[in-house]
């Protein structure tokens, strides 16, 4: 079964007005199927293979000799050295659009070659795993709360809903495939099973402010292994950091980035949540809750096209928010409830209302479990997971 993409529009679009596009993304969100599938007339070559990434490295010239355009070029990050010569490629004929279709699932060793070679010749998206939007296939929907504990537990990988496949097996398969290729690739990591360690008990503090030493001590390494991991997961979008919200308030605000899993299906295999009910009972469920709907927010975002432009707001007095997007010179709140137990609005909106003046508040957002959308005060309304 193929389910539409949201992000395809802004990559037919962007095949109109520049030479190359680059999609980014973790392994098997889509990004090979969906050029393949909307791009029939192109060639495809993979570097996932490793007599093509050694060719490509070796004599990229010849390489692009060989694979003339259009072609899609996927897994680009095994062959980095290949931007330069696509930079050659490229400037023969600047204002032959839409030749080059990139793939690459390494997002930081990526942007330098893209930023050394193509800057200016190229767009640049990210493709996550399912919006819930895109796993409904865009159809009009309602949802209960038992439905939003399945999508926690499957997560968005596009096999498990096109193929139905079991997440508990999906999960375990994919982590073997990091851990053993592209975390082996990316540093030398001697015993698995530490780095193995890391990923579950980084995954218990999936929505919570990200402290280095803590998270070192527990794991029995030091603080400059696990900042080298994060850098790791992070590039590989395995993870999100979300930054703190500065603006003129100074040193009372809490400075680290709090850490999100960038999908729920694999944050709950990793905390060994593997049903509904187990979810709905377990202590992580708000904070899990709060992960999908960042998720959902980054999507909005990246399906779009457009930066990410979200933070989060925490003062050493205990005040904060889930998160804030900036519009203009105001800002939107958004706060996460698994349930409202009231019609009135959290406390803490009031609060950090105050702390940045009422004036520049532009709206407010409770995202909860419930489907409903509603007003309950001035600029402030309750929604749901779709309607963001």
């Amino acid at each position: 079964m193929w389910i539409n993409r949201e992000i395809n529009q802004q990559i037919q679009e962007a095949t109109d007005t520049r030479p190359c596009v680059l999609l980014t993304g973790a392994r098997q969100t889509g990004k090979s199927s969906l050029l393949e599938k909307h791009f029939p007339e192109y060639s495809y070559v993979s570097l996932d293979l490793p007599n093509l990434a050694s060719e490509a490295k070796e004599n990229g010239g010849y390489f692009l000799e060989k694979n003339a355009p259009p072609i899609i070029i996927d897994e680009i990050q095994y062959a980095p050295e290949l931007f330069r010569f696509l930079k050659i490629e490229i400037d023969k004929n600047r204002h032959e659009f839409g030749r080059y279709l990139i793939t690459g699932s390494q997002k930081f060793s990526l942007m330098k070659g893209v930023n050394e070679s193509l800057s200016g010749r190229i767009s640049i998206f990210e493709c996550h795993s399912l919006s819930i939007r895109e796993i409904y296939n865009h159809s009009k929907l309602t949802y209960t709360t038992r439905q939003i504990l399945q999508w926690m537990i499957q997560g968005g990988y596009p096999e498990i809903h096109a193929y139905n496949l079991k997440p508990e097996r999906f999960y375990a398969d994919y982590l073997v495939t990091y851990l053993e290729r592209d975390v082996r690739q990316l540093v030398n990591i001697k015993d698995l099973s530490i780095f193995d360690k890391f990923l579950r008990l980084l995954a218990l503090r999936s929505g919570h402010v990200l402290s280095m030493n803590s998270l070192a001590s527990d794991v029995g390494v030091s603080s400059h292994t696990i900042k080298s991991w994060i850098s790791i997961l992070e590039a590989s979008n395995i993870i999100y950091l979300l930054k703190p919200f500065y603006n003129n308030y100074g040193k009372r605000l809490i400075k680290s980035p709090k850490l999100y899993f960038l999908d729920t299906g694999l944050l709950c295999f990793l905390s060994g949540l593997h049903n509904t009910s187990t979810l709905e009972n377990s202590s992580l469920l708000g904070s899990f809750f709060e992960t999908l709907a960042l998720g959902q927010l980054i999507r909005n975002f990246c399906n779009k096209g457009l930066a990410i432009n979200l933070y989060y707001f925490r003062d050493n007095q205990g005040n904060e928010i889930d998160f804030i997007i900036p519009e203009g010179e105001k800002v939107n709140l958004y706060e996460c409830k698994w349930k409202l137990q009231s019609g009135q609005p959290p406390k803490n909106i009031s609060k950090i209302k105050s702390i940045f003046g009422e004036n520049n508040v532009k709206m407010s957002k409770i995202i909860t479990s419930s489907y409903t959308i509603e007003q309950i005060e001035k600029d402030c309304f309750v929604t749901n997971l779709i309607d963001l």
